[in-house]
């Protein structure tokens, strides 16, 4: 009796197909968002020009289904601007420029000046590190975080969110926290998987990319992400790691308000 004849790859072997299968997942992605930008622009610009010249000649439903057609314009746009970031992750970017974490948090609050303003959100920064990495990249996921953040906050009080950081031996753990309406333990893997939502578009808006983004810049900058563990306080609190950059300071300092 013969024995049976495997033909499983070495380990080697299979992690340079899995490289070269998600460069080939990446590359379509970014080919095929970029393509349906053009197309797209036109139904939202032809519709919205049919609404200028023959928006007098239409009864309330017309007027709606135009309204319809354009939002629906939009949301795809901003899924494909979503999708073109995620396939950017690692693409044409280094990990290697030196970033001043504090001038990050401002550039992503300055990006979120208006929400916050609507939502009289207040957003505490703690003393943040220098490290290594993508600043373009560093800005989205912190802008993404605290934007998250103000985005789920409870209907009966304005959103208060803290980020901060602490030294872990030689990598940084961060923290952005909220008092927001919380995310259930049992989701916690759930919620970094691309095109996941928790809750009905229509009672919060988004694409479902905004966290497993986070997740690919965390880990291509050396890091992981996790969701915090319920501590009985109301809210969400993500935690993230980024590695030491050497010589880095390690010095604690204290909070400053971004209202």
């Amino acid at each position: 009796m013969t024995g049976v004849q495997t033909c499983a790859l070495p380990i080697y072997a299979q992690t340079e197909e899995l490289r070269r299968s998600n460069a080939e997942l990446e590359q379509f992605a970014y080919v095929a968002s970029h393509d349906l930008q053009e197309p797209l622009r036109k139904v939202a610009s032809f519709c919205q020009m049919i609404e200028r010249r023959y928006g007098d000649q239409l009864d309330d439903r017309g007027r709606q289904y135009i309204e319809f057609a354009v939002d629906g314009a939009k949301r795809m746009q901003a899924l494909i601007n979503d999708l073109l970031a995620f396939s950017r992750v690692g693409r044409e970017s280094s990990v290697d420029e030196a970033v001043d974490l504090n001038e990050v948090a401002r550039q992503a609050l300055a990006n979120l000046a208006a929400l916050r303003e609507e939502t009289d959100a207040q957003v505490d920064v703690g003393d943040l590190p220098h490290v290594s990495g993508d600043r373009a990249q560093l800005v989205r996921l912190f802008q993404n975080l605290v934007g998250n953040a103000i985005k789920f906050r409870r209907p009966d009080e304005p959103p208060r969110v803290v980020v901060d950081a602490r030294r872990a031996g030689d990598e940084w753990e961060f923290r952005c926290a909220d008092n927001g309406i919380g995310i259930e333990p049992r989701h916690a893997d759930r919620i970094f998987l691309i095109f996941q939502r928790l809750h009905p578009r229509d009672e919060y808006t988004g694409t479902g990319i905004g966290l497993a983004l986070c997740k690919k810049i965390v880990e291509y900058h050396g890091g992981r992400i996790w969701l915090g563990s319920g501590d009985g306080s109301p809210g969400t609190a993500f935690h993230w790691t980024l590695p030491v950059q050497p010589h880095s300071r390690s010095e604690d300092g204290g909070t400053h308000s971004h209202d």
